[in-house]
């Protein structure tokens, strides 16, 4: 399904790489004049310069979602806008409550929460003037259950998920969407190892003797397709896990 003219540009979040970078590749195949945002300029400028030579249209534009100041400026460049993925976020340790670093549960709160909050707020009147909106947030199962030594992460997360829910309540009755995405074991480049400061060790244990963890272009082919559903249909929330995950504490390993 292409989309409508007034709602063909697509803004992606945290696109420098994992599931942004190959969902703005999707939604640029599907059709969408792609926006590429992230704090790692060189990442999406990149990003924008493959796409371009691919015969898509796309623009990269630093950002960091946790300025406010920043994302208001970001959002003066558009009169109307179809579709917003709201996937900058990340996890940081994985310690129990009684040790866990306040700050790292700060900065995941800030990104998770507070920026999906700044760029929908600061985007949101672009979207309903579109005629046709599209806000997916990507959470994370670790948002609908809990488990130890995730306590930072699952509460930011369930924060995201909560601001969706809230938000589809609020707006109903507006020309806009509001899509929950939430996959389990994803296997990126980047995110265990973020996870973990650099702990090529620890990150790699995470998917030790995981037959097919998802990938990011599985994440990503889920929110194209859930954003290219007709206009009266909406996928309020769409759990992704491999099969090899049945739950966040059931994960079948080939060891």
């Amino acid at each position: 399904m292409a989309p409508a003219p007034a709602s063909r540009i697509a803004v992606v979040t945290g696109a420098s790489s994992g599931i942004g970078a190959a969902t703005a590749r999707q939604l640029a195949e599907a059709g969408y004049r792609v926006v590429l945002t992230a704090r790692r300029k060189d990442r999406i400028e990149a990003l924008a310069e493959e796409l371009t030579k691919a015969g898509h249209s796309a623009t990269a534009y630093p950002l960091d979602v946790t300025d406010r100041t920043a994302v208001d400026e970001f959002a003066t460049a558009f009169q109307t806008i179809g579709v917003l993925v709201n996937n900058a976020g990340g996890a940081l340790g994985a310690d129990p409550v009684a040790t866990g670093d306040p700050a790292d549960w700060r900065t995941m709160y800030e990104t998770n929460v507070i920026g999906t909050l700044n760029v929908t707020q600061a985007l949101l009147p672009k979207l309903v003037a579109s005629g046709d909106g599209v806000i997916v947030v990507v959470s994370s199962t670790a948002g609908h259950g809990t488990y130890e030594g995730g306590a930072g992460y699952v509460a930011a997360k369930h924060g995201s998920h909560v601001l969706a829910e809230t938000l589809r309540l609020e707006i109903v009755g507006q020309p806009v969407r509001v899509i929950e995405i939430a996959p389990g074991m994803v296997k990126t480049d980047e995110f265990a190892l973020t996870r973990f400061a650099g702990d090529e060790a620890k990150a790699a244990k995470v998917y030790a003797g995981v037959p097919d963890p998802l990938t990011a272009d599985d994440v990503a082919e889920t929110i194209t397709w859930a954003v290219t559903r007709p206009s009266h249909v909406n996928v309020d929330l769409l759990v992704l896990r491999p099969r090899a995950q049945a739950s966040n504490t059931k994960v079948h390993r080939e060891l």
